[in-house]
């Protein structure tokens, strides 16, 4: 996947096959058990953050629906300008 189409925090969307909506509050997230990446880390929607249970990792290829997508600045550019940048040179290391 693209890192610039990568989707900000804030955003709520509805997985395939889910019944409740996510809003995203993390991106590029490792779950520290099995080492596995993924592009987003949400919580249920409207609750909200109610405990580790409740927090989903998830890929952008998982998404059915986007119902609101969340705030976009200069500031989040230049992060997600850095995090291609990073992932770019990380892919550069592993082909060597």
């Amino acid at each position: 996947m693209d890192i610039k189409s990568l989707l900000p925090i804030g955003t709520v969307v509805l997985l395939k096959g889910a019944k409740k909506k996510l809003m995203i509050i993390g991106v590029k997230q490792t779950n520290a058990e099995t080492d596995e990446e993924f592009d987003y880390l949400g919580v249920i929607y409207p609750e909200g953050n109610i405990g580790g249970e409740t927090q989903v990792m998830f890929q952008h290829d998982d998404i059915e629906k986007v119902f609101f997508t969340g705030y976009e600045d200069e500031e989040r550019d230049e992060f997600i300008e850095k995090l291609a940048q990073f992932y770019s040179n990380k892919e550069q290391h592993n082909d060597m």
